[in-house]
């Protein structure tokens, strides 16, 4: 089998279940090749080994159980840059994108001078987001000193996946280095930060389950977000119960004029902003994404 028949091979086995079969298909050849996209059209000829063979077609039958295909090759793009995930992990969403740059345009704007800034990711899973902020920071030389980082998050089997990104994005040997704490919110915190930012579970439960139906794997602790801190089901189901917690929670351990950003639902942000109202939030901000949805909630602590 060479490049253009697997090409043809991986679409035709797809297309019935994935809208983006091609794109499937060439992702997952890519990462057994080693190879961008550009070879892949440019050396049609080129003929796979046996092994590599096998692999694909391995590979392919996994993506029709609806496994994504970031947990087949390993790695999702994020603002840039390339994370490692897993299924303890969520896969970083181009949505989520817009959480990293409105906490990029709060240091920007307030910050810029301030070498002590402090800022924890907490439901941090891949670390995506506090991670590309603390890159973004470095790459773009925005701060003489880098900001100090936490990342947090309940899950250990997650934290695992983060440290593994803080050394694929060379951020193990900066100064002055990143905090990884396990912890249930911020039970196990005794800092306060300048910026909280989170991506926190936030779906009603009956989506979250619903969503998990097509086999995509993602993990439902990082999803549902009808859990009380005692891992029980709450009994609202509008997704919420997490964040009813995470936000006084946060409010305690921000500095003053610090900011809470988190991602929501399009669905409960207004329900999300009020939250923030509720707990001493001025200035709250609700921020759409890509597709004009309602997904950022954004309050300061004054």
């Amino acid at each position: 089998m060479n490049i253009q028949e697997a090409r043809s091979y991986g679409k035709g086995k797809l297309e019935d279940s994935s809208p983006t079969a091609q794109l499937d298909a060439d992702c997952i050849l890519q990462e057994i090749l080693g190879c961008d996209k550009a070879f892949l059209l440019f050396h049609r000829e080129t003929e796979l080994t046996r092994e590599q063979e096998v692999h694909f077609v391995k590979a392919t039958e996994k993506r029709l159980t609806g496994l994504p295909v970031a947990y087949i090759t390993g790695h999702k793009e994020f603002y840039g840059r390339d994370f490692a995930v897993t299924p303890d992990v969520l896969i970083p969403k181009p949505d989520t994108e817009i959480l990293v740059e409105n906490a990029l345009n709060f240091i920007k704007e307030k910050h810029s001078g301030n070498t002590g800034l402090s800022i924890c990711d907490m439901c941090t899973g891949s670390g995506c987001v506090g991670l590309s902020i603390l890159a973004e920071c470095r790459d773009t030389l925005l701060y003489s000193t880098l900001p100090h980082l936490t990342l947090c998050d309940i899950s250990t089997d997650a934290l695992e996946i983060a440290q593994k990104n803080i050394s694929l994005l060379k951020l193990d040997t900066i100064t002055p280095g990143i905090k990884i704490i396990r912890s249930n919110l911020f039970e196990a915190i005794t800092e306060n930060f300048d910026m909280i930012v989170s991506n926190p579970p936030y779906i009603p439960l009956p989506e979250a389950q619903e969503l998990l139906e097509d086999g995509r794997s993602e993990p439902l602790l990082a999803l549902n977000g009808d859990v009380e801190l005692d891992g029980k089901p709450s009994s609202t189901n509008d997704g919420l119960a997490i964040i009813r917690n995470l936000v006084p929670e946060a409010y305690a351990h921000l500095k003053q004029n610090g900011i809470l950003a988190i991602e929501t639902g399009e669905y409960n942000a207004t329900g999300a902003a009020q939250i923030f109202r509720e707990n001493g939030f001025k200035n709250v901000m609700i921020i759409k994404d890509l597709s004009d949805q309602d997904r950022n909630v954004i309050g300061k602590k004054e």
